[in-house]
């Protein structure tokens, strides 16, 4: 069973959707004890980072999304749930990310003749031997919806980029922790294989 955190931060329904159409069962929830016994976990998410740390201390899931991680259990962060996964964002000043990755969350520059957010479908460079793109060959399509982007302070951990303004790194893997800027519930197949493979892990 994988446990899709509800932490009123939208883009629930698609997510567990998107898993029941590979043949994988899912509940949305904020049941500690549930998130703790099941077999993967995904933190989805459009908004706010500021506002989305608030609520996730609100529903006390902070807590609970460390003892993920530190029990191993494959954890996927899809959109805002990957920028929540690091230290802080330029959207929120002052606001302490999660901190389960090293890294921080950059507004994506201004450049001409390209809109923000960026929205719409871009092409990832993947790195060899990501587990979550197994099986795919670089200039694979997704999509993507977001105005700030990730730079993590270690490029080892980076499992795929893209390039809008400037390299925004666009997946992340590390142990069991695993994170997508883009949105792999509205990227068609090509989505569905990757959550295939983070259900596969």
């Amino acid at each position: 069973m994988i446990a899709i955190i509800d932490y009123d931060a939208g883009n629930l329904k698609s997510v567990e959707k998107a898993l029941a159409h590979i043949g994988e069962e899912s509940i949305i929830t904020r049941d500690r004890q549930f998130i703790l016994e099941a077999d993967k976990v995904i933190l989805p998410g459009v908004g706010a980072f500021g506002d989305a740390m608030q609520k996730l201390d609100h529903y006390q899931l902070i807590d609970t999304i460390k003892e993920v991680v530190a029990r191993k259990t494959p954890f996927l962060g899809i959109c805002l749930g990957l920028q929540l996964l690091f230290e802080r964002s330029a959207e929120s000043k002052g606001v302490e990310g999660l901190s389960v990755l090293k890294g921080e969350i950059l507004r994506i520059p201004d450049c001409d003749g390209l809109k923000i957010p960026h929205m719409g479908w871009n092409s990832l460079s993947v790195k060899p031997g990501s587990r979550l793109f197994e099986g795919f060959e670089d200039d694979t399509y997704v999509y993507f919806v977001h105005s700030y982007y990730l730079k993590a302070e270690d490029d080892a951990i980076v499992a795929a980029t893209t390039h809008y303004s400037t390299t925004i790194h666009a997946s992340v893997e590390k142990d069991n922790v695993y994170a997508c800027q883009f949105h792999p519930e509205k990227s068609g197949e090509v989505g569905l294989k990757i959550l295939k493979n983070f259900a596969s892990l």
